[in-house]
């Protein structure tokens, strides 16, 4: 073919290869015998996360370390995996908003396995700090490894779509002739409508101020930190600080880190230090010494723990327990899970614990007026933990807090029954939703005169480190008339944990 020939301008390079002439159009810069066809083991984690989440309804806090020791990532491509897997799902409604102005089709008829190896590339494209052309060949490559070399046009093709605007203009585009309040922050902030609007009722009623949604939703999203606790009497954070862990400031024994495998340390290992939110350590130290009538309590305290699987509170109430000479029950209806427990429990010494699998609603009749402190952590929604589990703010439903309430309410009922006069029942939820924290405590009031509400905000006050929740501009717990308090992510950078202290007259 000649020069002057159509199409005779196309050039050839000394092997042979024509050379792509359009430098000007946004293609990855590899030519097609060159691109990606192996599967960087970083974005192989990530893909595999999100698929098991898809495919088997994981958690992806759950399977992340095990995909990372799997593929023996290091420490920094475990940080990329870990923020492209769990942004990849934080966002996944924005970004199945965006894939569908992108793909021809209804996102549904679209293979699983394709639709998360698009949710990949997004991720990287409008939210990553990595160069288009490597998200799109790296992408590309994973596809053709995992998926098969069919689907890679089709993901290549839709990719250079979404590499054609910024998120912010993704954004604009979607909310463009939107007037709801609502609808807006869900796709700027990936959230369910439902749950925005959830939230903005729970910071009402909680005591807070409606603008607070913005950054409630932001703490929602950003990555979140690994919380350490070393159960007291039996483990300690020298290993932890040697690996880079930092002093947690809001409660004693515990360590903060924003990256790394906690399971990488050997006291991890043996049990005596454990991954544990702040939030859930303060409100089962405020259990652990909340002021019960001892002039009402006979002999040795018994401590139950109502809800314990999979069993991180359990244990460290049992350690706490053992400390003040007490004894544990922890209950869990799941036989599995009940092994979980007993697991998290081991390096409690085993003549302090025991582990019950039943019913949780049959412990009122079973021990009627038996145990001096109870722990409700009540089956919930999750709400408070959004930016721990980033699937399951599109895996939960408005239908599940309804649903949940009837067994709420069940479970408390039965630890007051349960409850000796003088004891105290700490009813605790991973929730704000007002439906799962203080409607189900005002219906346990009302029901029976023989209780009294404790000031839980004093109480976690109390079991802090700084003795004040809310100094500087960290905004304290809130105390509504009910007595309950609240911790938030934006405020506290813990958990959203609700704690009601009930003791029994």
């Amino acid at each position: 073919m000649t020069a002057n020939h159509p199409g005779g301008n196309r050039r050839r390079d000394e092997a042979g290869r024509e050379r792509n002439r359009s430098t000007g159009r946004n293609r990855t810069a590899a030519a097609p015998a060159e691109r990606t066809r192996a599967a960087d083991p970083a974005r192989l984690v990530a893909f595999e996360v999100l698929r098991a989440v898809s495919e088997k309804d994981a958690y992806a806090n759950l399977v992340m370390p095990a995909r990372i020791r799997h593929h023996h990532l290091d420490r920094r491509d475990a940080g990329f995996a870990t923020e492209l897997a769990y942004g990849a799902l934080r966002a996944q409604g924005t970004y199945d908003a965006i894939l569908a102005r992108c793909v021809d089709r209804p996102l549904d008829e679209l293979d699983p396995a394709i639709l998360d190896a698009l949710r990949i590339g997004v991720h990287q494209l409008v939210a990553m700090r990595v160069p288009a052309h490597a998200a799109l060949d790296q992408t590309v490559g994973l596809a053709r490894a995992v998926i098969g070399a069919g689907p890679s046009a089709l993901i290549n093709a839709v990719l250079r779509k979404v590499s054609a605007k910024d998120l912010p203009e993704w954004v604009a585009e979607l909310t463009e002739g939107l007037s709801d309040e609502v609808a807006i922050a869900a796709l700027e902030h990936a959230h369910p409508e439902w749950i925005v609007r959830s939230l903005r009722q729970a910071l009402v009623a909680h005591g807070r101020d409606i603008s607070e949604i913005t950054a409630l939703l932001e703490a929602d999203n950003a990555a979140p930190v690994v919380n350490l606790v070393a159960l007291p009497g039996l483990g300690n954070l020298d290993e932890a600080f040697d690996a880079g862990f930092t002093p947690g400031e809001l409660v004693i024994d515990s360590a903060l880190s924003s990256g790394g495998d906690p399971g990488r340390l050997s006291s991890v290992r043996e049990g005596t230090v454990r991954v544990q939110d702040v939030g859930s350590q303060l409100v089962a130290r405020a259990l652990a010494e909340a002021q019960i009538k001892s002039e009402l309590t006979q002999g040795e305290e018994r401590w139950l723990d109502l809800c314990a699987g999979p069993g991180g509170k359990a244990a460290l109430l049992a350690s706490l327990a053992a400390e003040k000479g007490a004894w544990i029950l922890a209950n869990e209806p799941t036989p599995h899970r009940a092994k979980l427990v007993a697991q998290a429990m081991a390096a409690v010494p085993q003549d302090t614990w025991t582990v019950r699998t039943g019913d949780g609603r049959d412990i009122g009749v079973d021990h009627p007026e038996s145990f001096d402190r109870i722990l409700v952590d009540a089956p919930c929604t999750g709400l408070g933990a959004l930016r721990r589990r980033p699937e399951s703010r599109w895996r939960r439903k408005l239908s599940d807090v309804s649903e949940l309430g009837p067994l709420q309410r069940e479970l408390l009922n039965s630890a007051i029954d349960a409850l000796k006069p003088g004891g105290v029942v700490a009813y605790v939820t991973c929730s704000p939703h007002i439906a799962e924290t203080t409607a189900v405590v005002q219906d346990a009031m009302r029901k029976r005169d023989d209780l009294e509400l404790l000031d839980a905000g004093a109480a976690l006050d109390a079991a802090s480190l700084t003795g004040n929740l809310g100094a500087g501009n960290a905004g304290s717990p809130v105390r509504t008339d009910q007595m309950s308090a609240q911790l938030w992510p934006h405020l506290h950078q813990t958990d959203a944990m609700f704690l009601a202290l009930i003791r029994k007259l």
